[in-house]
């Protein structure tokens, strides 16, 4: 079919955005020894020519929001060149476009937010919750049927990654931020803050609870070096500024085909914050006092009256607090914004908030 087609002549994208074709799965190999998997509509899995115990097993993800769209064509880009043979990656590769119906209806979802319902198996009552199961399943294939599993000793795990790529509905202080969700599991590591900080990324927040993103679902359930990045403002598709991106898109090409990247890290070049608290939408009256477009990590001095909801008051914690992600039109019982306050780090092979 002109789908599968079009996908193994470098356009991904625009086969996954075509709906009116019926999918087609398809195996290939390019004359470099690389290999294709499209198993499903966006879901495009890479192989290596060799793999090694060097080698990581790496998620890059756009499009769980469909109004996202810089990071889709970041995606587009990646995967044009990895199929034309333009780029030969020295890892296991995982591209994902996530949600093709939001992304041609150039809205964040359908019926719902797809990037919080990661936290289980979903009842397939609408495509949002399709296709974040359809994304659930293809994670668990790509880790759990890794080829680097038999290369591992002594029960060590693969260098499993995840870049959700997203990009911000608002202004922001920092342009470009990652945040790392909260697991038990070790998903901070030295090398992972060192790409972000080769990347050009300005700020990396660190989330202090569970959250059922996609991100999350990868760092939580295999372990895996997970981010969700925020790179710059939503645009159209064909409208962003992706010269302002170029830097993380250069290192995030380098992660994919370098065998390994050097690990530094410079206190001073990265701003990194701490989730002090969540502020949940508990009903239809919650209102912040400040305008909804309201940029991320605006900071709020000690005392500042935040939010209002069943007559509670939030007031700005001791040292002040910065507001990210503020959202009152959010359904009920749904996170409504995150306070952040600056922290400094130990780096070492774990990254680990200095007490």
């Amino acid at each position: 079919m002109a789908s599968l087609q079009s996908v193994k002549e470098g356009g991904f994208l625009t086969a996954t955005l075509d709906l009116t074709l019926p999918f087609e799965a398809g195996k290939w190999n390019l004359e470099s020894g690389v290999a294709f998997d499209l198993s499903h509509r966006g879901i495009l899995t890479i192989t290596p020519p060799k793999v090694s115990a060097l080698t990581k097993d790496i998620i890059i993800s756009a499009g769980v929001h469909g109004d996202e769209t810089g990071p889709i064509e970041l995606v587009q880009e990646m995967a044009q060149s990895l199929l034309q043979g333009k780029l030969v990656p020295a890892h296991r590769l995982l591209l994902i476009i996530g949600h093709p119906q939001a992304i041609n209806a150039h809205t964040r979802f359908i019926d719902e937010n797809m990037n919080r319902l990661f936290a289980e198996r979903n009842d397939e009552t609408n495509i949002d919750r399709i296709n974040a199961n359809q994304l659930q399943y293809a994670v668990d294939d790509f880790y759990q049927e890794s080829p680097l599993l038999t290369l591992q000793h002594d029960q060590v795990l693969p260098d499993r990654w995840h870049l959700d790529l997203h990009c911000a509905i608002r202004d922001s202080v920092h342009y470009t931020f990652a945040v790392s969700p909260y697991s038990e599991k070790s998903t901070r590591s030295g090398a992972l803050f060192s790409f972000l900080q080769q990347a050009d990324i300005e700020a990396i927040l660190l989330s202090s609870a569970p959250s059922p993103t996609f991100s999350w679902y990868s760092a939580e359930n295999y372990g895996a070096q997970g981010l969700t990045m925020e790179l710059g403002k939503v645009a159209r598709l064909g409208e962003n500024d992706l010269i302002r991106l170029a830097p993380f898109s250069d290192v995030m090409q380098q992660l994919v085909c370098c065998e390994t990247l050097p690990v530094s890290w410079d206190d001073s070049a990265t701003s990194v914050y701490r989730v002090t608290r969540s502020l949940a939408k508990k009903s239809d009256d919650f209102s912040f006092t400040f305008p909804s477009n309201q940029a991320n990590f605006t900071f709020f001095e000690h005392g500042k009256l935040l939010a209002q909801d069943c007559g509670v008051e939030y007031y700005s914690l001791e040292g002040g607090e910065a507001v990210v992600f503020p959202n009152p039109n959010v359904a009920i019982g749904q996170r409504a914004c995150l306070l952040v306050q600056q922290t400094d780090v130990i780096f070492g092979e774990q990254v680990t908030i200095a007490k």
